[in-house]
């Protein structure tokens, strides 16, 4: 059974935009992998996740622990780091879809914090903001079920994964099986539903955006709380996965070369584009820029041009392709 959302124009733009940038970033990323860029943004993720439920701990501090070293600081500070650099050095032994991972993956994020960490709740537990109760969770005898049958619907290949990771992530906040540790189960397990499908999401910390943003994270749970559906989480979660692909190509060191750019321009498989379509799909180039791969591709018999100026229209040659 899918649990209720409603597609939206924003969700459809949003997905769109999304999945420009993803290939942009495979192109970018998946050609060169780069080590270090990995370890610096599971700095970010660790970092961001863990800042959201009040950890002090700093990026440099949480350097020092992966690399093996002393640091000072609250002894629960420093178990939840590390149990998080437990998780996140092992993010490709995760399975999205099996729910003893789940689990195992709790286990370790929670070891050391909590009673019987990797187990799910057997009392009843509520959200508290401030002074207000802000969400009561189903009873704890539900949550075995209501968890299998949202790992049912994680195997629903019909469903698109970005929405997937964005309803899993709202639909487990909602049941709350965990005494502690939801907030950054969900946040893990979006990301572990996303990587299986798109290898990217191993360099993206997502995280960072929702840190800034806490009240507008928190206001997405509970306007979808209200309406009983999922449809507003997703489209906050969407826009904050964008904006983070946004970041991740903009600020990266490396950049694309024009054939790498020509070469996922014609993965695009676009039937007519202008010069604005090219630098719609590659932002952070110049048009001068842009000409120049046009003429190159051009030249190459990959593309075929017409018209002259601001009339010229281009085409996949689909013989040279």
């Amino acid at each position: 059974m899918r649990p209720p959302y409603d597609i939206t124009p924003k969700i459809l733009q949003l997905i769109s935009s999304i999945s420009e940038k993803i290939g942009e970033a495979n192109t970018l990323f998946l050609d060169k992998q780069s080590p270090q860029l990995r370890k610096q943004n599971k700095i970010k993720t660790i970092h961001s996740s863990l800042q959201i439920e009040g950890n002090t701990l700093s990026e440099d501090q949480i350097t020092a622990l992966i690399e093996n070293k002393r640091i000072i600081g609250p002894q629960k500070d420093i178990t939840e780091v590390v149990n998080a650099i437990d998780v996140y050095e092992n993010l490709n032994f995760l399975k999205p879809f099996s729910e003893k991972s789940f689990l195992a993956a709790h286990q370790t994020l929670m070891k050391g914090l909590i009673d019987r960490p990797g187990s799910y709740r057997t009392s009843g537990v509520g959200v508290v903001k401030g002074s207000e109760v802000a969400h009561v969770a189903p009873p704890a005898h539900n949550v075995p079920g209501l968890m299998k049958e949202l790992f049912q619907y994680l195997k629903n290949d019909e469903e698109i994964s970005l929405i997937k990771s964005c309803v899993f992530h709202y639909e487990m906040e909602f049941i709350h099986p965990f005494l502690d540790g939801n907030g950054r189960m969900g946040r893990l397990w979006q990301t572990i539903i996303l990587m299986e499908r798109y290898a990217v999401f191993a360099f993206l910390p997502f995280e960072t955006l929702i840190s800034q943003g806490q009240d507008e994270y928190y206001r997405a749970l509970a306007k979808s709380d209200k309406t009983g559906k999922s449809t507003f989480f997703i489209e906050y979660m969407l826009a904050i996965i964008d904006s983070s692909l946004g970041n991740l190509l903009n600020t990266n060191s490396q950049t694309l070369t024009s054939d790498q750019r020509i070469r996922h321009f014609l993965s695009l498989d676009k039937n007519e584009f202008t010069r604005k379509d090219y630098m719609d799909v590659f932002k952070s180039i110049s048009s001068a820029t842009a000409s120049r791969d046009l003429k190159k591709a051009v030249e190459s018999d990959l593309f075929l041009a017409k018209g002259k100026g601001n009339q010229m229209r281009y085409f996949i040659n689909k013989i040279k392709n």
